[in-house]
């Protein structure tokens, strides 16, 4: 039997980044950004992704880091082409170049258990319903909405809603969205407002991104913490890391505690390309310094 205390689940994903005028082609995906950044600051985890036997070096990310990875077969591997419209990096379009498989029930080893399933989508598919109520019936589950609503449409990926939301949505612990996801889902662009709702539709916990910080929802009341970044250059990745720091924090730690946490430790991210990579004393530094 492996425990964990979080199995990280997700494609890696061949990225391409155009941001002023460079290119820069790099491994990326959810799985990739959050069990970096969980197992730089101790965390007890193990990774599960799908990738083409061509692209076998891509999955080398996690044995450079130390992380723990099951590797399973694909048809393709997933890559994203991500083009930065605005220096902040907050606006962008992205392109599915490749997607690999989906998820299924018996991707997941019996004997791999885990206090927490961290569900880190890229693209609608990746996750079934049918997988997401698998891994509920196992354990508490996190989910970015990303896996679920973000749609490849004649090459280009788009926002849809997700007509299972108000089905799905107790059957999650935690569920992160950005600002533009959340209007998706509830219509609403108040982000605090868009919380609520998905709270009020059934998850436990509900986080809210912005390029002015991180936004959740527990325990019938809100809690907020701005990014302190000095520059945005590692901006790629910034939900992903913001909602496994928090969900990593939380299993001993308040909503507020955890929020702060996250944000800290992202903001530190933001200001160098790449996964972080950084300590537990560094992001307790920044805490203390920027907080």
């Amino acid at each position: 039997m492996q425990s964990f205390d979080l199995l990280v689940i997700g494609h890696i994903s061949k990225d391409i980044n155009i941001a002023l005028g460079e290119t820069e082609h790099c491994v990326g995906g959810a799985v990739v950004f959050s069990s970096i950044a969980l197992k730089s600051i101790g965390v007890h985890l193990a990774a599960v992704t799908k990738a083409a036997k061509k692209d076998a070096k891509a999955v080398d990310v996690f044995s450079t880091y130390g992380v723990p990875v099951i590797v399973l077969p694909s048809a393709n591997t997933t890559s994203i082409r991500n083009t930065y419209l605005s220096e902040d990096r907050e606006r962008r379009t992205c392109e599915a170049l490749g997607i690999a498989d989906p998820f299924t029930d018996s991707d997941i080893p019996e004997d791999c258990v885990a206090g927490l399933y961290y569900l880190g989508g890229l693209i609608q598919g990746e996750f079934p319903e049918i997988f997401i109520r698998a891994m509920a019936r196992r354990g508490k589950i996190a989910l970015d909405a990303q896996g679920v609503i973000r749609v490849p449409e004649a090459g280009q990926m788009v926002f849809k809603d997700w007509p299972a939301k108000k089905e799905m949505l107790p059957l999650i612990h935690y569920f992160k969205t950005d600002a533009a996801e959340a209007e998706t889902l509830t219509g609403l662009t108040d982000r605090e407002a868009a919380a609520r709702r998905l709270y009020e539709w059934g998850a436990r916990e509900v986080m809210v991104t912005h390029n002015s910080g991180v936004l959740v929802y527990a325990e019938e009341r809100a809690s907020f913490a701005p990014f302190t970044s000095r520059n945005l250059s590692g901006r790629t990745g910034r939900g992903d890391t913001c909602f496994a720091s928090y969900c990593a924090w939380r299993k001993d730690h308040s909503p507020e505690e955890s929020c702060r946490f996250a944000a800290a430790l992202t903001s530190i991210k933001m200001e160098k390309p790449g996964p972080f990579t950084g300590s537990l004393a560094d992001v307790e530094t920044a805490i203390r310094e920027r907080y």
